[in-house]
């Protein structure tokens, strides 16, 4: 008999869909997933029958009927995940299901590689899942000390984890246009759970926390080196240069030029907070002064 660490995700499937096709999308995950197609809107069980690992609800066009029923799913099975597969697909329905607590959101049609990174996903979860239900007690972590293997396998470092591998990307990459489905394939995520991780961990959006990294960088600029406004800009990724001021201003409350003239007259400087949570040690202070000390070097002696 094969062993609860190695046997196959099950996933219950419910078809949402008006031409009834979620038999045909599941069959596209029968040979990584055991799949199970629900008779009826509803989770119901036999005795000893094998308990869903996620449940996938499939739709073409949701409406508030099927939304509804996603929602008293969740109520009713709080610790079953829910995948949504959509075919309609709108910025307004992502932020309703990350809302909602979906732990996947899946446009479709799926392109092989979102289709793996899925499936790699669902996995980890698994084996997460079922060694927290073999191993419930987390042993006290020293200092110092490698961390045990049921500690590095949970949940919560696994996400620690992943973070830590997306804002040194960002630390390396800030200045350049960061688009978020790069950044979550870099992660081995989809679009929606990186966005959904930043929301949790950081506690503000990928993009609004990239825009304030820039920003921050942008008055370290302003306060350290003789760069022009304009060159500050180009510096840090904006092609625009009103754009840069318009979006310094937003997140700073004062244009480039009155920052910078504040700074000369010693005045309070407001600072911009990177995230919810500080984090100090994504920070790169070092790394970015070095940048900013050789830029303004070449623009001094600059012809």
């Amino acid at each position: 008999m094969m062993s609860r660490m190695n046997r196959k995700p099950l996933l219950l499937w419910m078809d949402l869909t008006h031409d009834r096709s979620t038999e045909t999308l599941s069959a596209e995950f029968v040979h990584s997933c055991d799949c199970r197609l629900a008779r009826e809107p509803r989770l119901t069980s036999q005795p000893n029958e094998r308990q869903p690992d996620m449940l996938c609800m499939h739709f073409d066009r949701p409406d508030a009927l099927g939304l509804n029923l996603l929602l008293e799913l969740k109520r009713s099975a709080p610790s079953l995940p829910i995948t949504m597969f959509t075919v309609q697909h709108s910025e307004e329905l992502a932020v309703w299901a990350m809302r909602s607590r979906v732990w996947e959101y899946m446009v479709l049609p799926l392109h092989s590689g979102e289709k793996e990174r899925y499936l790699s996903a669902v996995e980890q979860l698994c084996q997460l899942r079922w060694q927290e239900a073999m191993h419930p007690s987390k042993p006290q972590i020293e200092h110092g000390i490698r961390l045990p293997e049921s500690i590095c396998q949970t949940r919560d470092y696994q996400k620690q984890k992943v973070l830590h591998k997306a804002l040194c990307y960002i630390e390396q990459h800030f200045r350049e246009g960061i688009e978020q489905k790069v950044l979550a394939q870099h992660c081995g995520l989809t679009p929606f759970r990186l966005c959904r991780l930043f929301k949790e961990e950081v506690g503000v959006s990928f993009s609004e926390y990239l825009l304030r990294k820039r920003m921050h960088f942008a008055q370290e600029l302003l306060r350290n080196s003789q760069l022009p406004i304009t060159s500050i800009g180009y510096e840090i990724g904006f092609k625009d240069p009103s754009y840069f001021t318009r979006a310094f201003k937003q997140c700073c409350g004062l244009t480039p030029s009155d920052y910078r003239q504040m700074q000369c007259l010693g005045s309070h400087l407001p600072e911009i907070k990177l995230a919810a949570h500080e984090l100090q040690s994504f920070s790169g202070g070092a790394q970015n002064k070095e940048r900013w000390a050789r830029a303004s070097t070449a623009n001094e002696t600059a012809p």
